[in-house]
């Protein structure tokens, strides 16, 4: 049976579920409250099956795929086909079994100041933000914090989990974690936000990035532990050298008077989530870098949504270069896909021109039948697109230096493409309430439009009056020029392992349908979205390189109860409430599993799991949830564990160091901090098996 839902509120009276003024204050810079960046008339996608789904008795059987597809192998998609949509026969016969990798116990939903997990699974809190990890760094002491001692220090808020193999070495991993931001308010007693301190800023630095630690899991359990000072652990700051890289680089727009080179960066800011490459490194998006950089005046910045005025931070005080006015391209050398190679800890990671400059929720990478990368990233704002990259040359097998080498270059020449979706009804039976058109169903086709494509020789633009550089700088105003379809945040994109398909998490967008927004399209048949979904696309020929695709909405998320919610066509007395998809991830049976951010129904942020295939498509069960004030992030479901970053707990409005919110991990009288949690069935075997 469906978990009942219980309308639950802080003790202040708020709602648990949403995200406070904090978490916008510091993680983006307001930018609910801003001005919607994107102003353009090009057509958007919300909310797109809403109560129309409901009524999913009418739906039709929309998959053509091959036998072999059907049985779950990455075989070709027999033509352009809509994504799977189950018909009343096979969705009221589901197995007496749950989707295997899903058989637990669903959490209920909560407000625990805690990692509630199923019933038969044990935790442990990997790793903390302060603790150490370089040799010769000092024991965390938050009374008497420094900048060199965060440097070798765990970073703050960890946002994206990555585990790399580690040969040679028994029951050890690499995990690489994104730094996302921080909270001032949260780290330092009595911290005066108009005036801070150059320390206090300069530790801040030190916190953002990205923090590589080799962890060891234990025999007995599922923990893993960190293992301090191992050659390979790094920390990656605010001010750690860059290499731009791809067909800006070089460009004017990026030049500076520290680096009048134009391909030298210092630092990466508020990365978000990411992805791992096949040729074995990590891929982190640059999203919400706008709100560090102070006093703009152009056009090209507000659509990016770069302020006016002073910064939260108000680090343009410290270092020139936050600061438009003084250093207009610096602004330039962020948001991009950074890459680092974790099993070099000298190796100068790279920030990737080619993939486009917006707000990268993250980058996740499939290759194409001959070898060569495809690259899926959104761009996280109300109102914006979602994109890939297709390489033009192919990934060199074998750990050589050679091949590492070729490797690394790999995401610097291709195509960089953003999606248009069209719906397949007349427009006239799109009339905003979400009542299904006559064929019954919301989906339709898409393309990708090309932007530039980047060779060893130069690169070329493909939308008029934009040079090259100026699309891969300004890439958002490329996708403006293009008629690109408005997305609801579009964040994490994911392509699924054992079929092909893409799934990209909509976080939310209650903004839809107001006075001066897009309008409704088959794509977007309802005024509001608070909730989120999930759309999934099938590209033609399941080939990752192709220009054409087919989409349909997978969920639609909020209370089963809601008649405008949707589990792929599963009975929904039978599945978990789940609120604002953030970030996705697949488990070794290809279920997919989707953590969020910014709930509104009442409990804490979690993980769900849900079977994308087979009679169970669509079950979709909570995990866990996550401490108060707390975000769900970096999900990593191996056969014996599921790993996760708690990130901004105690982030609630009035909160701060004195007055905490929540007291975890570590209790009462201590700072709250942001880990890395692992999760393992205590009787030993996999994960929901």
């Amino acid at each position: 049976m469906r978990i009942p839902l219980p309308l639950i509120r802080t003790s202040d009276g708020s709602h648990a579920g949403g995200r406070s003024a904090m978490t916008c204050r510091f993680r983006c810079g307001d930018a609910c409250f801003h001005e919607v960046p994107n102003t353009t008339a090009n057509p958007y996608v919300g909310d797109i099956i809403a109560g129309a789904l409901s009524r999913r008795s009418v739906m039709r059987a929309a998959a053509v795929v091959t036998a072999a597809a059907a049985a779950g192998t990455a075989a070709s998609v027999a033509a352009a086909p809509a994504a799977e949509a189950a018909t009343d026969a096979t969705k009221h016969k589901p197995s007496s079994k749950g989707a295997r990798g899903l058989r637990f116990t669903a959490v209920a939903p909560n407000t625990n100041d805690a990692v509630t997990v199923p019933d038969g699974y044990g935790q442990n809190v990997v790793i903390r933000w302060g603790e150490p990890i370089l040799r010769g760094a000092p024991a965390f002491d938050p009374e008497k914090q420094t900048a060199k001692a965060q440097a070798q220090q765990f970073g703050y808020n960890c946002d994206f989990l990555a585990l790399l193999p580690l040969p040679g070495e028994y029951n050890r991993q690499i995990l690489v974690a994104n730094h996302e931001y921080t909270d001032e308010i949260l780290m330092f007693r009595g911290y005066d936000a108009a005036n801070p301190t150059r320390e206090q800023v300069e530790i801040a630095w030190a916190a953002h990035g990205l923090s590589a630690v080799v962890v060891e899991g234990e025999r007995k359990t599922g923990a893993l532990k960190p293992v301090s000072r191992h050659p390979l652990n790094r920390r990656i700051t605010a001010t750690t050298e860059f290499r731009i890289t791809g067909p800006a680089a070089g460009s004017d727009l990026l030049k500076t008077s520290a680096d009048p080179s134009g391909t030298k960066a210092l630092g990466t800011l508020n990365n978000c989530a990411g992805g791992t490459t096949p040729w074995g490194t990590t891929l982190h998006g640059e999203e919400n870098f706008n709100q560090y950089f102070a006093n703009s005046s152009r056009a090209t910045d507000k659509r990016y949504g770069i302020g006016t005025g002073a910064t939260e931070r108000k680090w343009e005080l410290f270092d020139k270069r936050f600061d438009v006015a003084q250093e207009p391209n610096e602004v330039h050398r962020f948001g991009y896909v950074v890459e680092l190679d974790p099993y070099d800890p000298h190796s100068t990671p790279r920030k990737h021109t080619a993939l486009g400059r917006f707000k990268h929720e993250g980058a996740t990478v499939r290759l194409t039948s001959d070898g060569r990368p495809v690259v899926y990233t959104g761009d996280d704002e109300r109102f914006d697109y979602f994109y890939k990259f297709v390489g033009s040359k192919r990934m060199m097998k074998g750990t050589s230096r050679a091949a590492r080498e070729h490797n690394l270059s790999l995401l610097d020449e291709g195509t960089l493409y953003v999606a248009k979706l069209t719906g397949d009804s007349p427009a006239i039976e799109i009339d905003g309430t979400g009542k299904l058109p006559a064929d019954g169903e919301f989906d339709g086709s898409g393309e990708w439009i090309p932007l530039a494509t980047a060779t060893a020789k130069g690169a070329v633009s493909h939308v008029e009056g934009m040079s090259a550089e100026e699309v891969f700088v300004f890439t958002r105003l490329a996708g403006d020029k293009v008629g690109a379809t408005k997305m609801d945040r579009p964040e994490d994109v994911e392509p699924n392992p054992h079929t092909g398909k893409v799934y990209v998490a909509l976080t939310n967008n209650s903004n839809r349908g107001k006075t001066g927004y897009a309008g409704v399209d088959e794509a977007n048949p309802r005024n509001l979205n608070k909730h989120g979904q999930v759309l999934e696309l099938t590209e033609r020929w399941n080939c990752a390189d192709s220009t054409k695709f087919a989409w349909s909405l997978f969920l639609v998320a909020g209370d089963p109860n809601d008649p405008a919610t949707y589990f792929a066509g599963f009975p929904k007395d039978q599945v978990s409430p789940i609120s604002c998809p953030d970030n996705v991830a697949f488990d070794p049976h290809g279920n997919l599993w989707i953590s969020t951010d910014g709930a509104q129904l009442g409990s804490h942020d979690g993980l769900f799991g849900v079977a994308t295939r087979g009679d169970r498509r669509g079950e979709l069960k909570q995990f866990l949830t996550v401490p108060k004030g707390a975000e769900t992030c970096g999900p990593l479901v191996q056969d014996r564990r599921v790993v996760v970053a708690v990130q901004h707990p105690g982030e609630i409005d009035g909160a701060d160091v004195d007055n905490p919110a929540s007291t975890w991990p570590d209790g009462p009288g201590t700072y709250v901090r942001p880990a890395v949690v692992a999760v393992w069935r205590k009787d030993g075997c996999d994960i929901g098996v």
